[in-house]
């Protein structure tokens, strides 16, 4: 694994990001290619990172071990047909991180017998905070699944699932979670500023506060549900805000937040 190429198809902020993590985590950029139609931005990546550049999608596919597809869902199609034939003789494994793009899909427009890896990052992949859900179609061995966790745990957390229909929950809980809670600041934000707070002041303590619970949840050893009540005095403050959100049905709505994310998710994946 540790001779292995990596190629990029697209280079994207996700691309870039996944690429800049590996190198942070010791990966050499001599390991590393990136495609993209747009000269500039490569000339971008490889002076960023100092890893090889093609304009050619196809220059990338016939180099490397491992092929990230890192464009957008619309695109695939198109992009695969150009690198079917290619792909189809080399059979690197595909890692995809294109939302709502099947296994099925990838191996009607590949090939039948390319090993394959469809993932599910989120956005905070941007800053090394990932979270990501993987599933392995049949046919991808050990060594595969491995740099495919290495691929994409170099930005984040990664989680392995048996089912493919897994990746809708997935998509449904953190690929569109990040969203979730950034309504939630904006919404105390603007809560802040009605009670008085000027405008600056309410979002330095809103994203402070945001940052400093997640960073308590995840360093604690016990869930959120009992650090809520470490915080919730009977009779407080906290209890009155609380009782607001739970008479709202907050909890319930929730669900059925969760629950539409992932029937859009399963409509799109067709």
């Amino acid at each position: 694994m540790a001779q292995q190429l990596i190629g990029f198809i697209g280079a994207g902020n996700m691309a870039t990001s996944l690429a800049g993590g590996m190198i942070a985590k010791g990966i050499r950029p001599a390991r590393i290619w990136m495609s993209d139609p747009s000269r500039d931005r490569l000339d971008e990546v490889s002076q960023q990172h100092r890893v090889h550049v093609a304009t050619e999608n196809l220059e990338v596919a016939q180099r490397v071990d491992a092929l990230v597809l890192s464009v957008k869902p619309q695109m695939m199609a198109s992009v695969c047909a150009d690198l079917r034939s290619v792909v189809a003789e080399r059979r690197p494994l595909v890692i995809s991180i294109a939302a709502g793009v099947t296994v099925a899909n990838l191996r009607a427009w590949l090939g039948e017998e390319v090993p394959i890896v469809r993932c599910m990052p989120n956005t905070p992949a941007l800053v090394q905070a990932g979270a990501t859900g993987l599933y392995a179609a049949e046919g991808v061995d050990d060594g595969q699944k491995a740099l495919a966790a290495q691929v994409l745990g170099a930005v984040g957390l990664t989680f392995w699932f048996d089912n493919e229909q897994a990746l809708d929950a997935v998509t449904a809980v953190s690929g569109s979670g990040p969203a979730y809670f950034f309504l939630l600041m904006e919404a105390l934000i603007d809560a802040a500023k009605a009670q008085g707070l000027d405008a600056a002041t309410a979002r330095q303590l809103v994203l402070q506060t945001a940052w400093g619970a997640s960073q308590l949840a995840i360093t604690s050893e016990v869930g959120p549900d009992v650090l809520r009540q470490r915080v919730t005095s009977p009779g407080g403050t906290t209890a009155a805000a609380l009782e607001v959100f739970e008479e709202a049905g907050f909890r319930e709505h929730v669900q059925a937040a969760v629950a539409a994310a992932r029937e859009r998710s399963e409509e799109l994946a067709g």
